[in-house]
């Protein structure tokens, strides 16, 4: 349960991270659009692992002793 809250809160945060930004000259270009909203699905999935590796890691170190 912690790895979803985990993964929730860091979503969050990157798309509170995006709304900041100024918005490019071609934001109406569609490609540029399909484009960011791409990589930032993948900044959540590579959040998500990250969040996932590091609770592996802490568990194989609990198990380990």
């Amino acid at each position: 349960m912690k790895k979803i809250a985990a993964v929730f809160a860091s979503a969050t945060l990157l798309a509170l991270a995006a709304c900041g930004e100024k918005p490019a000259e071609e934001a109406n270009n569609a490609a540029v659009v399909e484009n960011v909203v791409d990589n930032a699905a993948e900044a959540v999935e590579n959040a998500s692992n990250a969040v996932e590796n590091a609770s592996n890691a802490v568990e194989n170190t609990a198990n380990a002793m």
